[in-house]
């Protein structure tokens, strides 16, 4: 029987096993367990204080917009995409 653990390390090294995910369709991999969406922003070069973090789950999303610092427990294959706090421009006609 395999439990959490097992899965979080290598059976051989002991180290934290690598965690893919993408930000704005680009790889990033991790092997912390839990991050908020500011470091995920942040590790993926994005500034947190113009940015905030969507996670797409299938046809729905989650904003953390007004939830910067919430804990997310990462896994394979998280999606997300960084969504600008600034004002949207709109072109003139």
């Amino acid at each position: 029987m395999t439990n959490q653990h097992d899965k979080q390390e290598d059976k051989e090294t002991g180290r934290k096993k690598p965690i893919d995910y993408t930000v704005d369709g680009e790889p990033q991999t991790t092997t912390e367990q839990i991050m908020t969406p500011r470091a995920i922003l942040t590790a993926a070069g994005i500034n947190p204080e113009t940015h905030y973090l969507v996670e797409v789950k299938g046809n729905t999303t989650v904003s953390y917009k007004d939830k910067p610092d919430e804990v997310l427990h990462m896994h394979e294959h998280m999606k997300f995409i960084s969504s600008s706090t600034g004002p949207t421009p709109v072109s003139a006609r």
